[in-house]
């Protein structure tokens, strides 16, 4: 008999997907990096949702049964419910049996000791029998009394019902009676009491009629961004491939479709559809609009034209890239990847300008301070800041104490923000070594940061600078840069919050969360205007240029796009 065999690159696939499916996409990208997913030749689409789960109940089950089977004791009836799951896990087949014996000796012994006393009810059952006829009897007879008695109560209830009626009748006419007479005196009452409802109550709901639906890709949707020069909006996915769909003009409805030739399918494989090695991790528009840079899980960068040509492939890394930026003025392109370095793109040439490795674990976020000057940060709990040509960091932060998720610079350059699975949100300066201030009234890892676009050079100067962070804890918190303060805590999701986005006049707050929920948050007033119900969690949330419209992608492979106005 021939038995059925999993390779080792089929069990470290399994627990990718596992990965993946828990929402752990860090663990999940690191494994495959590691363990060569993407050099695999399975075929993700033929591997259902919760294989390893299903895989590892089935092993249960066949342990089981196979200790079942091999028992001698074959006149006795097989119970599966003598086996635990961690007696599966911890004892061999001989040593499963030894426990189906006794147990099922026991079992045997109880029934033994059942017949024995099966006589002695039979008897017991018989006198019972007659005992309960009387009582049955006697029974029949207080219920009639009973009854007689509640038939009585309920006369008694209607007479005085009837005069407690009679009665509020008349005080109606006495009442009526007062109220004409005072009248003229209604402007000496009480005043009225200010009551102001619940931030949640007063958020108006966004109906599925109101939204557009985008729909074509396989996969949860991981990325969206809007391209600054109009009304592209780009989408990047699992199922290997960018999309650039062009948004009609006017208001947002269920009954808009965005179909060929207004959506461009950027494909980042050749043959296959099915290659998860090509997911789409991370997109950026250049600050034209006139090209879409794409990251993949192939460890390669794209660059697209709006329509969706393929320009150019960059390759250099040997891991998934994470993170992907162009600087303002557009001549370079910054990528970052889990082979634990940085690469800075020329944009003329395409070629590989600088590679910066000080990075001793997988790099997972990278931000531009000015057209020559970044950060990066890593799964080593360590940030640097590095300058094109320079071949050592221009500054070290430490401080952290796990992975560092996320770094933005404020719109100034002048201030870093970092997030952490250590649950804290740091504000860095490079005139000191230590972080300027340390934030942590989070209860859990903070997934994601995003600054207000205030201060000189933006087109809101002279708003208070606060800086947003979303957690998994469920909730969103504001923070007074400056003061290094928490300014309110937002609190109207129930699960972990991926994405935080500010309008581009800096006076509302976009959120999307696992539970389902895009909340459009008052800043000023810390309160949801407006909430939108999807069916799926959401990866990230993004406003157009002109602010009136916004976008979400969903983990059940759509993306919402809604509009706002006050």
């Amino acid at each position: 008999m021939t038995h059925s065999t999993i390779t080792s690159t089929e069990l470290n696939y399994l627990v990718f997907r596992y990965f993946q499916e828990s929402g752990l996409t860090h663990s999940a990208f690191a494994l495959g990096y590691e363990a060569g997913i993407n050099k695999c030749a399975i075929d993700g689409n033929q591997v259902p949702p919760g294989a390893l789960i299903t895989l590892v109940q089935k092993g249960l089950q066949y342990i089981e049964l196979e200790a079942n089977l091999d028992n001698t004791d074959v006149d006795a009836d097989d119970d599966f419910s003598f086996l635990q799951p961690l007696d599966l896990i911890t004892k061999d087949v001989n040593e499963l049996q030894q426990i189906i014996k006794a147990k099922k000796k026991e079992k045997v012994q109880k029934e033994c000791d059942k017949d024995k006393n099966k006589d002695s009810l039979i008897a017991q059952d018989r006198d019972q029998q007659f005992e309960g006829e009387r009582v049955r009897e006697r029974q029949d007879r207080d219920a009639a009394q009973e009854k007689e008695k509640e038939m009585m109560e309920v006369d008694t209830e209607q007479e005085r019902e009837k005069e407690k009626e009679e009665e509020r009748e008349k005080q109606h006419v006495e009442s009526k009676d007062k109220t004409k007479l005072d009248e003229h005196e209604v402007s000496r009452g009480p005043e009225q009491m200010d009551v102001t409802p619940s931030s949640q109550s007063l958020a108006c709901e966004i109906s599925r009629s109101e939204v557009t639906i985008l729909e074509g890709h396989s996969s949860e949707v991981f990325a969206c961004a809007w391209s600054p020069a109009g009304s592209l909006l780009a989408s990047g996915s699992g199922d290997s491939t960018a999309r650039i769909w062009k948004i009609p003009d006017g208001p947002c409805s269920k009954d808009v479709q965005v179909l060929p030739p207004n959506v461009h399918v950027l494909k980042h494989f050749k043959g296959r559809t099915n290659e998860k090695s090509k997911d789409v991790t991370t997109l950026d528009w250049n600050g034209e609009g006139t090209l879409l840079a794409t990251g993949s899980y192939d460890g390669q960068a794209r660059i697209w034209s709006p329509d969706g040509e393929l320009r150019n492939t960059l390759v250099k890394h040997r891991g998934p890239i994470f993170s992907l930026k162009w600087n303002k003025k557009g001549d370079f392109l910054l990528s970052g990847s889990v082979d634990k370095t940085a690469i800075v793109w020329d944009t003329k040439t395409w070629e590989c300008k600088q590679q910066f490795e000080y990075h001793s674990a997988p790099t997972l976020d990278v931000d531009w301070r000015n057209n020559y000057s970044f950060a990066t940060c890593s799964t080593d709990t360590m940030i640097y800041v590095c300058k094109i040509g320079e071949t050592h960091p221009v500054k070290a932060f430490s401080g952290h104490k796990a992975e560092v998720n996320a770094i933005k610079w404020d719109p100034t350059g002048s201030l870093l923000a970092s997030c952490s699975d250590d649950g804290t949100a740091k504000i860095w300066s490079l005139k000191q070594d230590k972080c300027l201030h340390d934030f942590k009234d989070h209860s859990k890892e903070i997934y994601t940061i995003r600054w207000r676009p205030t201060g000189q050079g933006t087109n809101n100067p002279n708003q208070q600078l606060v800086l947003a962070s979303a957690s998994f804890d469920s909730t969103i918190k504001l923070w007074d840069a400056e003061q290094g303060r928490l300014l309110c805590s937002l609190n109207g999701h129930r699960q972990p919050v991926y994405s935080v986005a500010f309008s581009p006049n800096g006076e509302y707050l976009a959120s999307g969360s696992l539970d389902q929920s895009l909340h459009i948050w008052s800043v000023k007033e810390g309160r949801i205007l407006k909430t939108y119900k999807g069916r799926g969690g959401i990866f990230e949330v993004c406003w157009n240029r002109e602010g009136d419209k916004i976008a979400a992608c969903f983990a059940n492979s759509s993306i919402c796009v809604m509009d706002f106005r006050t």
